[in-house]
């Protein structure tokens, strides 16, 4: 692999981090979980995972939506996303007991309490976390309880 082809994967804006751009590289020089496949769309994203939603299927929508390329989407397609994504989360895990933390638009986890202070993903949009990651509740600000949100 060449410079220039790593480098086409970096978005240089003024809001880039660090994280995100290193996770760039290594997923171009490596392999990512979705090397060889191609990503949809935030619209056939959202169409796909209604389509799945009306089967019964929440679990797959949501993962149709986690794989959902939004790195240029525009903000309302974002934040379409974002609320699409809220419904499934609410469908799903309605009756547990849920926080979500956003990074901004486009950028959410849903996240369940396992142990003192710790949290666990259970969705995910926009993010590098996936299902299963633990994190610790100090490190995040600004989360909020699914229930406490308006439905």
């Amino acid at each position: 692999m060449t410079t220039a082809m790593a480098t086409e994967l970096i978005d240089e804006g003024p809001t880039a981090a660090l994280e995100p751009l290193v996770d760039r590289v290594i997923a171009a020089i490596f392999g990512g979980r979705n090397a060889g496949t191609e990503r949809l769309s935030v619209g056939n994203a959202v169409h796909e995972a209604r389509r799945l939603r009306r089967y019964g299927k929440l679990d797959d929508a949501l993962l149709t939506l986690a794989d959902a390329d939004a790195g240029y989407a525009a903000l309302e397609q974002k934040r379409w996303l974002y609320n699409e994504w809220l419904d499934l989360v609410r469908r799903r895990y309605g009756r547990r007991q849920i926080h979500v933390y956003t990074q901004g638009d486009g950028r959410a986890a849903a996240l369940e309490q396992v142990g003192r202070g710790d949290l666990e993903v259970v969705a995910a949009i926009g993010m590098k976390w996936r299902p299963g990651k633990v994190v610790s509740r100090r490190s995040l600000r600004g989360l909020r309880g699914l229930r406490a949100r308006p439905v």
